[in-house]
């Protein structure tokens, strides 16, 4: 279904709805993403829980406006609450990967009362240091005038092409092709504002904040992701109520490369509720 808010259209897919009292799983797509990418996940994971995934701002279906002020952290958490004030009225067990997580994190901080509990994959909580922070704004900035420059395949073919995602060439090229399109359903606007926007060099970072989510927290990292792992075994601690596991033999994008293994790490969070 297709939400407005202010003007600006949201795609909203109810992946699977369960008449209990149950709060609803909120997928949260990575950066190039859509909700589609978890479709091959979702039927595995616990259906107990109704579930449901958003097109981020400048993503998939929904809309990408010319002003990156919508883009910003508060912004994309506004967006959110209002998407659940609005449809399912109920609390969330956000599922956030990557940049989605990062959202997911903003959203909890901001909006506490409406959140059950929390599932981040290879997340961070933004850059603290100023030197490296504005050293990943202007990487994030090149990034940006290579989509301005660039087609969207040539731009998805760069994406992929990131030492980040060297262990996604494993996968079949079938599967490398799917990616590979998806990615592709996207325009320059949205993509270029999200990083000048929401990059994790402009995100506020949130290590003092952190210690407010009261709420269970799962934090889901890929063994040979040896980044984002630090990151997370670092802030793990910072929770009150955080647990962190590693998918063997996965890197950053953990539900593509390992699903099986994320399902049963989620599915077994998900026994506590």
């Amino acid at each position: 279904m297709i939400f407005e808010l202010a003007g600006i259209k949201f795609n909203i897919e109810f992946f699977h709805t369960v008449e209990n009292n149950k709060p609803f799983l909120l997928f949260l797509h990575g950066f190039t993403g859509s909700s589609d990418d978890w479709k091959p996940i979702v039927p595995h994971i616990n259906q107990n829980f109704s579930s449901l995934g958003i097109d981020l701002i400048g993503h998939g279906k929904s809309s990408s406006p010319p002003d990156a002020e919508f883009y910003k952290a508060e912004s994309i958490a506004n967006q959110v609450s209002n998407i659940i004030d609005h449809t399912i009225k109920r609390k969330v067990i956000p599922v956030g990967y990557s940049m989605g997580g990062r959202a997911a994190l903003t959203f909890a901080v901001k909006y506490p009362e409406m959140i059950a509990a929390l599932i981040l994959e290879s997340t961070t909580h933004g850059i603290e240091d100023t030197r490296l922070r504005e050293e990943r704004i202007k990487r994030d900035e090149e990034i940006a005038a290579f989509i301005e420059t660039h087609s969207m395949e040539e731009f998805a073919e760069y994406w992929m092409d990131m030492e980040i995602f060297n262990t996604q060439r494993r996968f079949s090229e079938d599967k490398r092709k799917q990616l590979r399109l998806s990615r592709m359903n996207n325009n320059h606007t949205g993509l270029i504002n999200t990083l000048r926007g929401f990059g994790t060099g402009t995100m506020p970072p949130m290590h003092d904040q952190l210690k407010s989510i009261q709420c269970k927290t799962l934090l889901i990292t890929g063994e040979l992701d040896t980044k984002f792992t630090n990151i997370n075994s670092e802030i793990v601690e910072l929770f009150p109520d955080a647990e962190l596991k590693l998918i063997k033999n996965a890197g950053h994008n953990t539900h593509a490369e390992e699903p099986k293994k994320f399902v049963k790490t989620v599915n077994e969070f998900l026994e506590k509720f």
